[in-house]
């Protein structure tokens, strides 16, 4: 387990499924997400099986209160690129409904960004969100990321065209927001 101070970061189990496919199908979290479909067991177990204990390139993780051992929602790096030391960002957090609070998500992302950096040595992540992804953008700006820029009607969601905001921070900027 990588440990933050209120959080931990853990391999996601087979028994964690059912609880994140819950969560990840509520459709308020939903619209968040690049997977817009609601999911099924079969997908989500395919997932887990072809992408989370199988892709060299994605590393998933299960995030756990450390006090109480309760599952929270799930983070992790995706698309790595080992050549060029970058991956995309994600996280949620499921549990009391929170998507992204201001306790557990920065916790979680701060000790995701740590392994990152200083364990799996990469310069640079990334992530991409909706323009009406409010949370997140404050959590991003909050933990020091730069808006790189956007993309411009990428997302139908509500009855509208959004654009996708893109959001990186890079190693040596980490560093700084870790001496704050």
């Amino acid at each position: 387990m990588i440990k933050g101070s209120l959080v931990g970061l853990r391999s996601i189990e087979r028994t964690d499924l059912p609880q994140l496919l819950e969560w990840r199908n509520r459709p308020e979290y939903r619209r968040y997400f690049r997977e817009y479909r609601e999911l099924g067991q079969d997908r989500q177990l395919d997932w887990y099986e072809k992408v989370v204990l199988s892709d060299p390139r994605t590393i998933m993780f299960a995030i756990e209160e450390l006090a109480s051992g309760r599952l929270l929602g799930a983070c992790g790096l995706c698309s790595i690129d080992w050549v060029n030391k970058h991956a995309d960002f994600s996280i949620y957090i499921g549990a009391d409904a929170l998507y992204i609070d201001d306790c557990f998500a920065p916790d979680a992302s701060l000790t995701m960004a740590r392994y990152a950096f200083d364990e799996l040595g990469l310069h640079r992540l990334w992530a991409e969100i909706y323009d009406f992804d409010e949370p997140k953008k404050v959590m991003f700006n909050r933990l020091g990321f730069t808006l790189d820029g956007r993309h411009r009607q990428t997302r139908w969601a509500a009855g509208d065209w959004h654009d996708s905001l893109f959001y990186s921070l890079l190693g040596f900027e980490f560093t700084d927001v870790q001496k704050k």
